[in-house]
């Protein structure tokens, strides 16, 4: 409960210090999708993306990853980073996590893109993947300043 207490607290404080959002994408026909994320960018140590995860489907997925581009002012790919696995999205449930932006520093206007490029359906070996980088590209091309 202390961890969780600690976690809100330093996410109600980056918020603070600045919250932009994030731009979402997806692969063909997703069992999952992100159905909002933000940028939470602290006065001291990395960005943090905030997102929700929804579950599209009655089957309980065993766990899904995502994935963020980082994307300079010129469109041109600064970073790409894969979140650790998560764990367990029950049937049309949505999950809230993060996924840390380190290794990278992220200017004001730089472009983040996060989405879910793979899921695991529970007792399954096969995995439904999405390839999103061609779609992060296309996003932020799209996308007016």
């Amino acid at each position: 409960m202390l961890t969780l207490l600690s976690v809100v607290t330093s996410l109600a404080v980056a918020a603070a210090a600045g919250e932009r959002p994030a731009l979402v994408v997806e692969g063909t026909q997703p069992p999952a999708h992100i159905t909002r994320a933000v940028v939470l960018t602290p006065g001291e140590g990395p960005p943090v993306v905030l997102y929700a995860a929804v579950s599209l489907t009655d089957q309980r997925l065993e766990q899904f990853t995502v994935m963020a581009f980082v994307f300079r002012a010129d469109r041109s790919l600064k970073a790409r980073q894969v979140a650790p696995g998560r764990h367990i999205l029950e049937p049309r449930e949505t999950k809230y996590s993060t996924l840390v932006v380190d290794g990278v520093l992220l200017d004001p206007t730089d472009v983040v893109v996060i989405g879910i490029n793979q899921t695991q359906n529970e007792g399954s070996e096969s995995w439904w993947r999405a390839e999103l980088q061609p779609a992060a590209e296309a996003a932020v091309v799209g996308k007016k300043d």
